[in-house]
């Protein structure tokens, strides 16, 4: 297997390198301001968080009102209260939830303040959606939450997107650190639970809703290209967001993909995985991981989306007509053929 190293040394020539390419792969952002959306905001945690704990069942019973299509839920999905609990085992139960997870709440009070910011972020997000995809039907409520930090996060329903603010706190946020959430998201993962992110799971959720991946026994390079499609969505809906945001890399990891984007590509030709359909290796390509192995100790996992990325770019440079619906209609292997990606 040929040895490829993913150096971090940053000259002043891999900085402009950088620049370059990303000021190449910029989509020009239509003007959304005129599409109306309408969705609102509502924040079950402060009502869960300030119930009664003398009455318990009692506030249950307002919270379910207030919130009946998602109370249920939070309390048997993710809480994992059984519903065949008595009254008072259930309402001892959230006690103790609701004691253990008061600093969580007290720090996403002090994170967000004013959700005002992430509000308008969703905002425009929908202006894009609708002005690419304007029969789909945007969430009509966001509903915020606190829940386990080892369980559920962002979550997406017929009606609404609900947002679990235990995974936005930001990277340095302690509890993220402890071997119990560490276990379940290590840092690469962790590292992307700060509040920019709400916008960008939002919209990952929704592109999944519209075309769920089904990649089945397919190739690398098949399930790269595919991830790729996804990624360049993202990118339109998202327009203003740096891009290793949208991919979950840190800063200079991005750079270093994109001044190093030559021997990445290398990595998959002179290897031959490009053909490979077992998933036990493919996964160590298109999946989150720390690294990729091949690349050295900078370099991030997911390395096979970062470059069907690119190969998607290519391909819609050379047919900028499409519409993303027509794009995600073409099938891989045509974009790959016809996108004739050689960094």
């Amino acid at each position: 297997m040929v040895k490829l190293t993913l150096s971090t040394f940053h000259s002043v020539i891999y900085c402009f390198l950088f620049l370059f390419f990303y000021s190449c792969t910029e989509q020009k952002a239509p003007n959304v301001s005129h599409i109306k959306v309408q969705f609102d905001v509502k924040h079950f945690e402060k009502d869960f968080f300030t119930i009664d704990t003398t009455h318990t069942a009692e506030a249950i019973i307002k919270l379910n009102q207030k919130y009946p299509s998602f109370t249920p839920n939070f309390l048997t999905g993710i809480l994992n209260a059984d519903p065949a609990w008595s009254a008072d085992t259930t309402a001892w139960y959230l006690k103790q939830f609701i004691k253990a997870y008061m600093p969580v709440y007290d720090s996403a009070e002090i994170v967000f303040a004013n959700f005002k910011q992430q509000e308008e972020e969703i905002k425009r997000a929908f202006q894009f959606l609708k002005y690419y995809f304007p029969s789909y039907a945007a969430p009509e409520h966001i509903i915020t939450y606190i829940g386990p930090v080892d369980g559920y996060g962002d979550i997406l329903d017929e009606h609404s997107a609900y947002i679990g603010l235990q995974h936005h706190l930001g990277k340095n946020y302690s509890l993220y650190n402890t071997p119990l959430v560490q276990e379940t998201y290590p840092f690469y993962i962790s590292r992307q639970f700060i509040p920019a992110t709400i916008p960008i799971n939002l919209m990952k959720n929704i592109i999944l809703d519209i075309y769920p991946e089904q990649f089945g026994d397919k190739t690398l390079v098949i399930q790269m290209v595919e991830k790729g499609k996804r990624l360049f969505l993202l990118q339109l809906l998202l327009p203003e967001v740096n891009e290793y945001l949208l991919i979950g890399y840190s800063k200079e990891q991005m750079k270093d993909c994109y001044a190093h984007e030559r021997a990445i590509w290398d990595l998959f030709i002179h290897n031959n995985l490009l053909q490979i359909t077992d998933y036990s290796i493919i996964r160590n390509y298109i999946g989150e991981g720390p690294k990729t192995i091949e690349l050295g100790e900078a370099s991030p996992g997911n390395i096979g989306s970062f470059s069907g990325w690119q190969i998607v770019k290519q391909y819609m440079k050379k047919h900028s007509q499409l519409t993303p619906d027509e794009l995600m209609s073409i099938s891989a292997e045509k974009i790959f053929n016809d996108a004739k990606y050689k960094p």
